[in-house]
């Protein structure tokens, strides 16, 4: 049984993510810690407890961390997911209540009790982890990977070169990067790439199921908000977003990576919170990539899609 934890900003895209690791029979979901992204703190917490019921998880401990990045302000996505950060779909008012510990304090706890190593799972800016990393240390060595939606290789999406959770809190995620521990980068590069066919989607939100309802419901919003995303193959598909990370964690041979230096862009304002990532199989000598400032993480760069979307289908709907 894989010892998970998530880190979440839940906005749609972490939503698909948490049902999926709650429903997955071969995951055992410690926690759930929150933190502002797509929404402030206080929303996040209200979704996150929401998607929790109509997955129909059991006691999951859910605690509030961070409401801003380290040294920005917070840069909520309302555009994307919504006023509510769930597609305005008025879910009812979960009785689901967070445990009174702050976030760190939670991933502490549960990060030391697990019976062996964690995968940590962050989907958000990675504020909590790196308050984490620098708080307490130790409990790394309890950490078998980090999984983490953000950055990219290639092109961006809150700017040219950036995407959102990194550009969000570019600080956190340059702690996270040179934590130690084996890193994978989930980045824009797959993150478009794990469609739902709309007939599939059209079937979950039918569904008299609380949870693949909700999942259908979320996947039809996001198609309607990204029809111009030219990164999402398919007319009507709708990408799972940060559920790809879950399914990388679960099933890592599904994607194709390479293990290569990078580092987060932090003083240039035209580059801030990009993830650059050195491709080349030489010369990093000349320009320090070889030193202690570039970390070699695995950088997805492929994905076995109609593999990972089935793992999503199948798992919300079993």
């Amino acid at each position: 049984m894989q010892q998970m934890i998530l880190d979440v900003d839940t906005g749609i895209d972490d939503a698909l993510a948490l049902m999926l690791a709650v429903r997955h029979p071969g995951v055992n979901l410690r926690a759930v810690t929150c933190v502002a992204g797509n929404a402030s703190l206080d929303q996040v917490v209200r979704n996150t407890l929401n998607v929790l019921d109509a997955a129909g998880a059991g006691d999951v401990p859910v605690a509030a961390g961070a409401s801003r990045p380290l040294l920005a302000a917070a840069h909520p996505a309302a555009h994307v997911h919504g006023t509510d950060g769930l597609a305005d779909l008025g879910l009812p008012t979960s009785t689901r209540q967070v445990v009174p510990l702050h976030a760190i304090e939670l991933l502490r706890r549960e990060i030391l009790a697990s019976p062996t190593p964690v995968t940590l799972v962050p989907l958000a800016p990675m504020t909590n982890i790196a308050l984490l990393v620098r708080t307490y240390p130790e409990v790394l060595a309890n950490v078998e990977r980090i999984v983490f939606m953000g950055g990219s290789a290639s092109v961006g999406n809150a700017t040219a070169v950036a995407e959102f959770n990194t550009w969000h809190d570019p600080e956190a995620a340059e702690i996270v990067l040179t934590a130690g521990v084996p890193i994978t980068m989930y980045g824009l590069d797959v993150f478009y790439a794990v469609t739902i066919a709309p007939s599939e989607i059209a079937t979950l939100a039918a569904s008299a199921e609380p949870g693949a309802q909700l999942a259908g419901r979320l996947l039809q919003y996001l198609v309607t908000v990204k029809g111009g995303e030219v990164r999402v193959a398919g007319d009507g598909h709708g990408d799972i977003g940060d559920a790809g990370a879950v399914c990388a964690a679960i099933a890592p041979d599904g994607l194709t990576t390479s293990h290569l230096p990078v580092r987060v862009s932090l003083a240039d304002p035209l580059t801030r919170g990009q993830t650059v990532v050195d491709h080349r199989t030489a010369g990093h000598e000349q320009d320090g990539a070889g030193d202690d400032n570039f970390r070699r993480i695995d950088v997805a760069l492929g994905v076995d899609s109609a593999r990972y979307a089935r793992l999503f289908v199948d798992t919300i709907t079993r």
